[in-house]
């Protein structure tokens, strides 16, 4: 099944060379090369099988053949050597740490507009910086409670951070579903490394929001509030309820009154302590916020504002998400950390800078060009493969809203052995980990490695076509 197996020229995290695995890889290598091309196929009809009778699907708006997709599923593993993973953990808890302290900042002193680091022009200008948030004392002065940032390796191999997910980033269940699907389909396999466990993910989540809770801090009650069945990430909110044993509720389950939220229940109504919110801050409250929004719960924010409840993740997070501020992150470690960033970001033009956006102009079939609150692989020109009617369209918005574009060289990303028909064949990946921030950072001992499952693609979205493989994070091979 390798045996058409080709290293294209960009790293690879299995192969050192043609057929020589790297050492961390050796059983995984040794083992799938014994397997026929049946015996792999049945394997991962196992898989699917499992996935269809969980109900572990997401949605795509835009498909007009059916709302709800299996998410596909990569049977090929990836694997992280500890060493490896220890500089990616230390690197997410400073770079979480420092972008806590940049939305206490920003919402309080703003020292960091003062002093020029970031220009106050860019933050005012953010979509998603929360006026309303301005003086707002939260719990514990954390702001992102759970954060997925997404990696990517370059050509050396080296790992460089592609963005920050601080709002209400999204795949978590995905990762524990994978892990005890592979356990199921692959036992032998799984049993040849020492794997770090994910599991305690749930525990440390509702741990996580546990330490929010300003009164009743012995047995706050916790809601997951989930937009309702037709999100795309309804699973992921019913599945992560269910793993800590909270309730889930919708907008219209909840109700404010004299500035306290509460919970309608069959024994009448039940204060509500700590809402671990899947539900952007425009949806939030109809009374502060989009007064068409029938997701949320009104005056939601007047009880939030006298802390009388807490939201993970606090609203006005999603500043950290504006791909225009993502390349300050480092000026940011450096302002109130003292320190240099042990994650690089990638090299990236900023359309509000005059010189930036006329190199952009000049050089779109070279670069990556994203919308600056963009997500899920939607509005991005991949410059390499568009066509010239595409960058000319491009260049009128980038030309009208300069401030809302940003611009990235085209990184190839790491690629890995997936299965195509009847044999193992490269395809693109990243990794997003998962750290929780409650009095401490706590960063998953694994993540979602997505796959862009179309040969050449560098897209791994689900939205997009991707899919997911299990990650393992395992002690050093001696």
């Amino acid at each position: 099944m390798f045996n058409q197996y080709q290293l294209n020229g960009i790293f690879d995290e299995m192969f050192e060379a043609k057929d020589v695995p790297r050492s961390h890889y050796e059983s995984v290598f040794g083992q799938l090369a014994e397997l026929s091309s049946s015996a792999f196929q049945r394997r991962r009809r196992m898989a699917d099988l499992s996935f269809r009778n969980q109900g572990i699907t997401f949605t795509v708006y835009n498909d007009d053949t059916g709302v709800e997709r299996i998410f596909p599923f990569d049977l090929v593993p990836r694997i992280v050597p500890a060493s490896e993973w220890h500089i990616i953990e230390r690197g997410l808890e400073q770079r979480i740490t420092a972008l806590n302290m940049f939305c206490h900042d920003v919402y309080h002193d703003q020292r960091i507009l003062r002093e020029g680091i970031v220009p106050p022009e860019l933050i005012y200008s953010a979509q998603m910086f929360r006026r309303e948030m301005v003086h707002v004392n939260v719990p514990n002065d954390v702001y992102i409670h759970v954060c997925g940032t997404d990696l990517i390796r370059d050509k050396q191999g080296n790992y460089l951070v592609l963005e920050d997910n601080a709002r209400t980033p999204s795949g978590v269940s995905y990762v524990l579903e994978n892990r005890a699907i592979m356990k199921r389909v692959f036992p032998a396999l799984f049993a040849s490394y020492r794997v770090r466990s994910i599991e305690d993910y749930p525990y440390n989540l509702l741990q996580c929001l546990k330490e929010l809770a300003q009164f009743r801090v012995d047995d706050p009650t916790i809601v997951v509030l989930t937009p309702g069945i037709f999100n795309s990430a309804y699973y992921e909110h019913s599945f992560l309820a269910r793993q800590m044993g909270v309730e889930l509720v919708e907008g219209k389950d909840l109700i404010v009154d004299n500035n306290f939220v509460y919970m309608r229940t069959t024994a009448g109504l039940r204060r509500v302590d700590v809402i671990y919110r899947r539900l952007d801050d425009d949806f939030l409250d109809p009374l502060c916020f989009r007064g068409d929004s029938i997701l949320g719960v009104p005056g939601l924010m007047t009880v939030y504002r006298c802390g009388n409840v807490a939201l993970a993740n606090a609203v006005g997070t999603g500043v950290c998400d504006d791909k225009a501020v993502y390349p300050y992150v480092p000026a940011m470690i450096k302002f109130y950390l003292s320190q240099d960033p042990i994650l690089n970001n990638v090299q990236t033009y900023n359309c509000q800078d005059k010189d930036d956006c006329a190199y952009v102009l000049d050089h779109l079939n070279e670069l990556v060009v994203k919308n600056t609150n963009g997500s899920g692989g939607y509005g991005m020109l991949m410059g390499h493969v568009s066509t010239k009617e595409e960058r000319d369209e491009f260049a009128a918005k980038i030309k009208s809203d300069p401030r809302n574009f940003i611009a990235q060289p085209i990184i190839e990303l790491s690629q890995h052995p997936s299965l195509v028909a009847d044999h193992f064949e490269g395809r693109r990946i990243d990794l997003r980990p998962y750290i929780l921030y409650g009095k401490k950072p706590v960063v998953m001992q694994g993540g979602l490695t997505r796959v862009a499952l179309e040969e050449g693609s560098l897209v791994v979205n689900s939205s997009q076509g991707g899919g997911s493989k299990d990650t393992w994070v395992v002690e050093d091979v001696r």
